[in-house]
């Protein structure tokens, strides 16, 4: 029996469609099994492992290519496995592991829980056929149901609130129809809608509109601006879990892996051109704007999910560089803030399961009755922070190399970001986990988070430990054989420059963390002189009324042109419904009055009509 199952998980095939298949059946079986907590987590850890176990033979497979026809015409699922789909597959389902598990505990007892693992699970099988397909068409099949199950799982528990939902679904599908047509127009040009057999096209004519389109659906996936402002809406709507799982993980797993794959494979794209400026420029533009209003936020979920926002336009930054250190260091600091950043969302998820709230006014000191948690927040915040040691220094400055040799002002650009964002996050832990206790009125007795969200966390932190000392495994090991690069970028920092101004960023922060504690009263408080600033505090003002944001400008424009529409058809009715009918029945009282039966009366209109039609036939 052993020898069986050895060679049917060397059929590669048979991994694929499971992969795809599977996940969707568990999701059934554990919608199923909503009533049994314990049967769901045991189920939870045994289809999650296979996931990975899967994933993981696929990993060290030789590439393939696999077809299953569907029409006469030549028309076929097309899925491929090559280094660099199989990393993001096995990367996806590591973290699903960890991810279902949180999940599966946190919403215990939630009436929705059974049917929030089936829209999972689904999303899971979504995500996994996306990675796998060549045929771009397939790729976007996968895409838009991840929409639906997206969609879904933020109308759970919020039926009567659906607003983050109705605003994810409006910006999602707008940027998924760009991500259409660029794929429509890629094919047009290529001539084959499969990936492994597109000679990279130039970046000229109607390819640039087909790359643009197919960019910004990708980086719209991860939450990139302008299509940005659904997440922080979710934050204040949905589960954690699903903050967890989607803005901190799945979505930013997706939006990298389509932009890597058309910046180093499907398009020419070169360092120094339009486009690579462009996508600096879009990148850049999000570490700042998203940061800026992450350190203003009051409450810890919202906080996170601006930061989520933020350090995609680090990966942007770098792989829009089109440089080999900032591909690498874009894709890495993808999988950095992947592990921290839902290391991050499962500790707020954590703290509201036992006090109610995130809301960081009405919380304080908590690290003495939750000092596991409060490790695990240190070792995220140094490695999101960029402090030497940990993950997120290794990546970030990467990014800052091929920034500036980019241009000064990207560089600039990123190193405001990691200002703010150390800024962001002395103020948070400070308050959260040091000071004297506080907790909501009412709140049963504090006590460590359960250990089915604390292990998940926990491995994620010693993650973050593992990718920054010995980051020559996911560098050298795991990243340069999937990207095809060869210039090694681990160990220690190439220029120590810039290690020195970065060092020299956070201690600035802390500073400013400092003068603001003192001059505002609380570390909670710390950033708001930069909130009040005299040209900023209007900023600020217009960004939080919403008056910034694309999506109140889409709507504000759709809700012009409906009123046109109504004015429109107003004008109609009253043409169709009062101006006709009255015109026939005048004419028709005046054509009465004429036909008195007086002879000349006839004549007149005889002649008259006469000279109408000789006028006609003049004029023509």
């Amino acid at each position: 029996m052993f020898h069986a199952v050895s060679e049917w998980l060397s059929g590669g095939v048979n991994l694929l469609l499971c992969m795809v298949v599977l996940p969707a059946l568990f999701g059934v079986v554990l919608w199923m099994c909503k009533k049994s907590h314990f049967l769901q987590t045991l189920l939870v850890l045994l289809s999650s492992l296979l996931n990975t176990l899967f994933a993981f033979v696929l990993y060290g497979m030789d590439d393939f290519v696999f077809n299953i026809p569907l029409t006469t015409f030549g028309f076929a699922y097309s899925f491929r496995i090559d280094a660099f789909a199989s990393l993001f597959l096995a990367f996806t389902a590591g973290m699903f592991v960890l991810i279902s598990l949180y999940t599966v505990v946190n919403l215990k007892k939630q009436s929705y829980n059974g049917l929030y693992l089936l829209y999972l699970y689904i999303s899971l099988g979504m995500i996994n056929g996306a990675l796998m397909a060549d045929h771009l068409g397939i790729l976007l099949f996968f895409w838009e149901g991840l929409l639906c199950t997206l969609f879904g799982m933020l109308l759970i528990g919020n039926r009567d609130h659906p607003k983050a939902a109705m605003k994810a679904l409006t910006i999602s599908g707008l940027a998924d129809l760009l991500l259409m047509l660029g794929i429509l127009l890629t094919v047009l040009s290529a001539g084959t809608g499969n990936m492994s057999e597109i000679h990279a096209l130039s970046l000229s004519g109607n390819h640039i509109v087909g790359f643009v389109c197919i960019l910004l659906g990708a980086l719209a996936k991860g939450g990139c601006m302008p299509f940005h402002s659904w997440i922080p809406q979710a934050a204040e709507d949905a589960p954690t879990a699903f903050l967890v799982g989607f803005p901190g993980a799945m979505e930013k797993i997706l939006g990298i892996y389509l932009a890597t794959r058309i910046v180093t494979e499907l398009f020419v794209f070169e360092h120094g051109t339009a486009m690579s400026i462009a996508m600096m420029i879009l990148g850049t533009l999000t570490i700042v704007l998203a940061v800026a209003m992450a350190l203003i936020q009051k409450d810890m979920k919202k906080l996170l999910a601006y930061h989520a926002i933020s350090q995609l336009g680090y990966m942007v930054l770098g792989i829009g560089t089109g440089l080999p250190v900032g591909i690498m260091g874009g894709l890495f600091h993808m999988m950095n803030n992947v592990i921290y950043k839902s290391g991050l969302f499962m500790i707020a998820g954590s703290i509201e399961k036992q006090t109610g709230t995130t809301d960081l006014k009405q919380l304080k000191g908590l690290g003495k009755k939750m000092p596991v948690t409060a490790a695990c927040f240190l070792v995220f915040t140094f490695s999101i922070a960029g402090f030497p040691g940990f993950n997120g220094f290794f990546s970030k400055e990467l990014v800052f190399d091929a920034a500036l040799e980019s241009h000064v002002i990207f560089y600039i650009g990123a190193l405001l970001g990691a200002f703010m964002t150390a800024l962001s996050f002395l103020k948070m832990g400070r308050s959260l986990f040091f000071g004297a206790y506080q907790v909501p009125e009412g709140t049963p007795p504090l006590r460590e988070t359960k250990a089915g969200m604390l292990i998940p966390m926990s491995i994620l932190a010693v993650f973050c430990m593992i990718f920054g000392l010995g980051n020559t495994l996911p560098l050298d090991t795991l990243l340069a054989p999937a990207t095809g690069i060869q210039a090694s970028f681990s160990g220690w920092p190439h220029s120590v420059l810039l290690v020195v101004i970065s060092l020299f960023v956070l201690l600035l922060a802390l500073l400013d963390h400092l003068y603001g504690s003192k001059k505002d009263g609380s570390p909670l408080h710390a950033a708001d002189h930069i909130r009040h600033a005299p040209v900023l505090k209007h900023i600020y003002d217009a960004a939080e009324k919403g008056w910034l944001d694309p999506y109140h400008w889409l709507m504000a424009a759709m809700g012009g042109f409906s009123d046109v529409c109504v004015q429109v058809e107003k004008g109609i009715g009253f043409v169709y419904d009062k101006a006709v009918p009255r015109t026939v029945k005048r004419a028709g009282l005046a054509l009465q009055r004429l036909s008195d039966g007086r002879l000349s009366h006839y004549l007149y209109l005889a002649v008259g009509g006469m000279l109408c039609i000789a006028l006609l036939f003049w004029l023509l």
